[in-house]
Protein backbone atom coordinates (compact mmCIF):
# COMPACT_ATOMS: atom_id res chain seq x y z
CA UNK A 1 0.00 0.00 0.00
CA UNK A 2 1.33 3.03 -1.38
CA UNK A 3 -0.60 6.65 0.00
CA UNK A 4 1.02 10.00 -1.94
CA UNK A 5 -0.27 12.89 0.12
CA UNK A 6 -0.55 16.73 -1.83
CA UNK A 7 -2.19 19.99 -1.81
CA UNK A 8 -0.52 21.73 1.03
CA UNK A 9 1.14 25.26 0.77
CA UNK A 10 1.46 28.25 2.10
CA UNK A 11 -2.09 30.04 3.21
CA UNK A 12 -2.99 32.99 4.68
CA UNK A 13 -5.40 33.08 8.21
CA UNK A 14 -8.99 32.74 6.49
CA UNK A 15 -7.78 30.67 3.30
CA UNK A 16 -8.85 27.42 1.88
CA UNK A 17 -6.71 24.35 1.01
CA UNK A 18 -7.71 20.52 0.00
CA UNK A 19 -5.28 18.06 0.90
CA UNK A 20 -5.79 14.94 -1.06
CA UNK A 21 -3.96 11.31 -0.35
CA UNK A 22 -3.88 8.68 -3.61
CA UNK A 23 -3.94 5.03 -2.43
CA UNK A 24 -2.55 2.46 -4.37
CA UNK A 25 -2.75 -1.26 -3.65
CA UNK A 26 -4.87 -1.93 -0.58
CA UNK A 27 -7.14 0.31 -0.85
CA UNK A 28 -10.69 -0.84 0.93
CA UNK A 29 -9.46 1.01 3.98
CA UNK A 30 -10.22 3.68 6.42
CA UNK A 31 -8.56 6.54 6.34
CA UNK A 32 -7.50 9.08 8.83
CA UNK A 33 -5.54 12.65 8.59
CA UNK A 34 -2.49 13.45 11.08
CA UNK A 35 -0.39 16.44 11.90
CA UNK A 36 2.71 17.40 12.93
CA UNK A 37 4.59 20.51 14.49
CA UNK A 38 8.16 20.20 15.24
CA UNK A 39 8.96 19.17 18.51
CA UNK A 40 5.68 17.44 19.28
CA UNK A 41 4.15 14.58 18.27
CA UNK A 42 1.54 13.82 15.48
CA UNK A 43 -1.73 14.22 16.43
CA UNK A 44 -5.25 13.12 14.95
CA UNK A 45 -7.00 15.29 12.85
CA UNK A 46 -10.09 13.71 11.07
CA UNK A 47 -11.02 9.84 10.13
CA UNK A 48 -13.39 8.34 7.80
CA UNK A 49 -14.76 5.17 8.09
CA UNK A 50 -14.00 2.58 4.65
CA UNK A 51 -17.71 3.01 4.10
CA UNK A 52 -17.78 6.91 4.31
CA UNK A 53 -20.86 6.49 6.91
CA UNK A 54 -18.84 8.18 9.60
CA UNK A 55 -16.74 10.97 10.44
CA UNK A 56 -14.54 12.30 13.42
CA UNK A 57 -12.83 15.36 13.72
CA UNK A 58 -10.70 17.29 16.39
CA UNK A 59 -12.62 19.72 18.34
CA UNK A 60 -10.59 22.45 17.25
CA UNK A 61 -11.17 21.65 13.38
CA UNK A 62 -15.00 20.92 13.96
CA UNK A 63 -16.52 23.07 11.42
CA UNK A 64 -13.82 24.13 9.61
CA UNK A 65 -12.32 20.89 8.35
CA UNK A 66 -14.30 18.21 6.38
CA UNK A 67 -12.87 14.51 5.46
CA UNK A 68 -14.19 12.85 2.70
CA UNK A 69 -13.72 10.37 -0.15
CA UNK A 70 -13.83 9.00 -3.05
CA UNK A 71 -13.75 5.54 -3.70
CA UNK A 72 -14.00 5.41 -7.16
CA UNK A 73 -10.23 7.15 -7.28
CA UNK A 74 -9.29 5.86 -4.35
CA UNK A 75 -8.76 9.52 -3.25
CA UNK A 76 -9.08 10.86 0.48
CA UNK A 77 -9.66 14.41 0.90
CA UNK A 78 -9.31 17.29 3.82
CA UNK A 79 -11.02 20.11 3.18
CA UNK A 80 -9.44 22.79 5.60
CA UNK A 81 -11.18 26.29 5.73
CA UNK A 82 -11.14 29.05 7.63
CA UNK A 83 -7.51 28.17 8.16
CA UNK A 84 -5.86 29.50 11.27
CA UNK A 85 -1.83 29.87 11.92
CA UNK A 86 -2.19 27.20 14.60
CA UNK A 87 -3.30 24.88 11.50
CA UNK A 88 0.65 24.89 10.82
CA UNK A 89 2.04 21.61 10.72
CA UNK A 90 3.07 18.75 7.91
CA UNK A 91 -0.45 16.68 7.32
CA UNK A 92 -0.29 13.24 7.21
CA UNK A 93 -2.84 10.79 5.58
CA UNK A 94 -2.57 7.32 7.30
CA UNK A 95 -4.64 3.80 6.14
CA UNK A 96 -6.10 1.35 8.62
CA UNK A 97 -7.86 -1.82 8.38
CA UNK A 98 -8.11 -2.36 12.23
CA UNK A 99 -11.23 -3.93 13.38
CA UNK A 100 -11.56 -1.35 16.29
CA UNK A 101 -11.05 1.85 14.18
CA UNK A 102 -14.26 3.18 15.17
CA UNK A 103 -13.30 3.36 18.53
CA UNK A 104 -9.71 3.87 18.05
CA UNK A 105 -9.65 6.47 14.76
CA UNK A 106 -7.35 8.88 17.20
CA UNK A 107 -4.46 6.97 17.94
CA UNK A 108 -1.18 6.58 15.52
CA UNK A 109 -0.66 2.87 16.36
CA UNK A 110 -4.11 2.36 14.90
CA UNK A 111 -3.05 2.83 10.76
CA UNK A 112 -0.98 0.40 9.03
CA UNK A 113 0.46 2.90 6.33
CA UNK A 114 1.03 6.46 6.19
CA UNK A 115 1.95 9.02 3.56
CA UNK A 116 4.98 10.93 3.22
CA UNK A 117 3.38 14.03 4.38
CA UNK A 118 2.68 17.33 3.14
CA UNK A 119 3.62 21.23 4.27
CA UNK A 120 0.85 23.72 5.52
CA UNK A 121 1.67 26.94 6.41
CA UNK A 122 -0.80 29.51 7.59
CA UNK A 123 0.28 32.92 7.97
CA UNK A 124 -1.20 35.44 9.97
Amino acid sequence: VQLQASGGGLAQTGDSLRLSCVASGRTFSNYGWFRQVPGKERGFVAGITWSGSRTYYIESVKGRFTISRDNAKNTVYLQMNSLKPEDTAIYYCASSIHAAFTGRYGYTETYDYWGQGTLVTVSS
